[in-house]
């Protein structure tokens, strides 16, 4: 049966990815410890390394990730509100002829 999906915190994972780094744990070693996979424990490695270290191969860091994404979403409104505006202008031409 599939596992529930948890959801932890920063602090969390910031003491797992301590395990890791500093405590001279390995990936595997520390995922068996904290009930995790070790995929996850790896994924945030991964981003932890790209957050704070020299920025390689064009990664993007999690703020600039979280403002690609509000900008996604400010431009799928703003392209939204230009079709309402372009069907308005349309309907009040017919109106005034």
């Amino acid at each position: 049966m599939a596992r529930k999906r948890r959801r932890f915190s920063s602090e969390f994972k910031q003491e797992a990815i301590r395990l890791v780094r500093e405590g001279g744990v390995s990936i595997a070693e520390a995922a068996r410890d904290l009930d995790l996979c070790e995929s996850s424990l790896h994924r945030w490695i991964k981003r932890h390394k790209i957050d704070h270290g020299p920025n390689l191969a064009g990664e993007l860091t999690t703020p600039e990730r979280e403002e690609i994404r509000q900008l996604r979403t400010k431009v799928r409104r703003l392209e939204m509100e230009r079709a309402i505006l372009k069907k308005a202008t349309v309907f009040f031409a017919k109106e005034s002829e």
